[in-house]
């Protein structure tokens, strides 16, 4: 298999891979699940010094509240949107605009 053939809902366009298909079905093999596979993908664009590849990895997952949460204070509310991480939890929790409210 090769890295387009990662199951992710939804088909998009995955991003440049720097894992082999010989590390992915090891990862398979020994039961990875395809969300743990994506965050080894997003390390080993990480480890290659590519942190552009490594975050439009970690944009194809969808990551809890308090994840978002942080990413916010840590990166700033823009990052969080030009990188295109999906807030479907936050918004839930937060209410529509919590990316913009400085007291959450």
């Amino acid at each position: 298999m090769s890295a387009a053939s990662i199951t992710i809902p939804n088909p998009v366009s995955l991003p440049k891979s720097y894992m082999t298909e010989e590390e992915r079905e090891d990862l398979r093999r020994r039961g990875a699940s395809e969300r743990l596979i994506v965050l080894c993908e997003s390390e080993a664009a990480d480890d290659a010094d590519d942190d552009d590849t490594s975050w439009q990895w970690l944009t194809l997952l969808e990551f809890p509240k308090e994840d978002l949460l942080f990413l916010k204070h840590s990166e700033g509310a823009e990052f969080v949107r030009k990188i295109g991480m999906k807030t479907r939890l936050a918004d839930e929790a937060f209410g529509d605009g919590w990316l913009d409210d400085p007291n959450i």
